[in-house]
């Protein structure tokens, strides 16, 4: 039987600000257990909690980015449930009154456009992380507090691949935004998703099956596709898909149970009350979206227009936010785009993979990496040489001197090529008499006695073509 399948998905992300979302401890990756908490973070009585201006900022960027609508009046919920990993026993979340409603985001599969529409976002703080080694629990407070947002979909998604495309254009803009490192591997962006089947055409719609804490977008793709492989075995039995919570085992490419669901639990929410609610001014709202950084689909677009990039180029760069942050900063001081992509895509990532370096620690400065563009586009030096010079640029030393040291500079005086050409014929008669005689590999035999005697300096093209010209006068 065929059946449709209806997937949601709801992303977890760690916002990247100094501080926790209600306290004032530092928000840190992989510092010593419980070394970044203080009095809030541990519930003590009488503390309070304060609200994170900049995790509000960082939440409306999303907002605004994904078209959804603002709620001006920012109020928070307690969400009751008994949290062994937050010491209060409750999370303080928006239930109520999310902070944005209503947008969408557009997915581009199979050459067409298709829109996911977006829920709601909310803010709310992250819980403490727990490790289980054999029948102790241990518990890292140092993430409890942390500013979160969690991004809800509508159920708009019919496959793995779908919604993978969606997870990576949504992580694509949130790095580009600057309001997470999105790292899924470390947990500070977390995927669930909610997955169901229901006879083709039907408007009835199946059991809803989670699988939580999603850690790439390879495993977000394969999870569904096993998924749904496994619950229309179930519904091609007769039998009934039972509501639970799975998770992915990497090993086996299968998804396993992790607790059953009976019906919808309880929280038992209810307004904050130690929070009042705070009335985000027209001003704040307005600065905050005249401060958005450019999205993927407005690079895209500027990187074609303006730039004159193809898809594949354009594609290439953006597939890396610290790609394409090296080539914004190259292109301040370049005019040759299409050169400046081709040097990063083609040489400059091998180089940096060849000898394990990450852009954070790269010693080319744009403009250095810049006036080696220039060079080899004015023909000052070969592509070939460009290689070697980009090479000794990363113990960063300046690209001229390198190339003077080095004497890579590339001689397109044509008096001095033509004497190195006559000099050649002068020596090689009888390749002279060969290349008359219709053996091709003369002339490539003449073309590198030119190169050795100008040391390689002598632009390739200018010395070929004054090499071929004196050769006919002398047939």
């Amino acid at each position: 039987m065929n059946y449709d399948v209806v997937i949601g998905i709801e992303i977890h992300l760690e916002l990247k600000t100094k501080t926790k979302m209600f306290s004032s401890a530092p928000t840190t990756f992989a510092s010593k257990a419980n070394s970044a908490v203080n009095e809030i973070d541990f519930a003590f009585p009488g503390t309070l909690p304060s609200v994170n201006k900049e995790a509000v900022k960082k939440a409306l960027e999303v907002c605004f980015a994904f078209g959804l609508e603002i709620d001006k009046l920012l109020k928070f919920d307690r969400k009751n449930y008994f949290y062994s990993d937050l010491p209060k026993g409750f999370q303080i979340t928006q239930q109520f009154f999310p902070i944005g409603r209503n947008g969408k985001l557009n997915i581009k599969i199979d050459g067409a456009n298709k829109e996911i529409r977006i829920n709601r976002i909310h803010l709310e703080e992250d819980t403490a992380k727990q490790f289980h080694l054999n029948d102790k629990t241990y518990i890292d407070f140092n993430r409890a507090g942390n500013p979160l947002i969690e991004i809800v979909s509508e159920a708009d998604m019919s496959s793995g691949l779908e919604a993978s495309l969606y997870v990576e254009k949504l992580r694509q803009t949130l790095l580009f935004l600057g309001v997470s490192d999105c790292r899924m591997e470390e947990g500070s962006m977390r995927c669930d998703v909610n997955i169901s089947l229901k006879e083709k055409g039907s408007s009835t719609f199946g059991t809803k099956v989670e699988i939580k804490n999603l850690n790439s977008i390879s495993n977000i793709k394969n999870a569904i596709e096993y998924e749904i492989l496994r619950q229309s075995e179930i519904l091609n039995k007769n039998e009934k898909v039972t509501q639970e919570t799975r998770r992915f085992d990497e090993a086996t490419q299968t998804t396993v149970l992790m607790r059953k669901k009976e019906g919808n639990v309880d929280y038992k929410y209810f307004p904050e009350p130690n929070i009042k609610p705070i009335l985000l001014s027209d001003e704040f709202i307005k600065n905050v979206k005249n401060n958005l950084k450019e999205l993927p689909d407005s690079k895209i677009e500027r990187y074609s227009q303006v730039y004159g990039l193809n898809d594949y180029d354009i594609s290439l760069i953006l597939s890396n936010y610290d790609v394409m942050d090296y080539f914004e900063k190259v292109m301040v001081f370049s005019n040759n785009p299409k050169n400046i992509s081709n040097l990063i895509n083609s040489e400059l990532l091998g180089l940096m993979t060849k000898n394990n370096i990450k852009f954070s620690d790269l010693k080319i400065s744009p403009k250095n990496f810049s006036r080696l563009s220039d060079l080899i586009v004015g023909q000052e030096i070969s592509g070939k040489q460009g290689k070697e010079v980009l090479e000794l640029m990363l113990s960063g030393d300046d690209v001229d001197v390198i190339v003077e040291t080095k004497g890579f500079k590339q001689i397109s005086d044509e008096s001095f090529i033509l004497q190195a050409v006559l000099e050649v014929i002068d020596e090689q008669k009888q390749s002279v008499i060969d290349y008359h005689n219709g053996k091709d590999r003369a002339l490539g035999f003449l073309v590198g006695q030119l190169m050795k005697k100008t040391k390689g300096q002598a632009n390739p093209a200018l010395a070929s073509s004054i090499l071929k010209k004196e050769l006919e006068k002398f047939k």
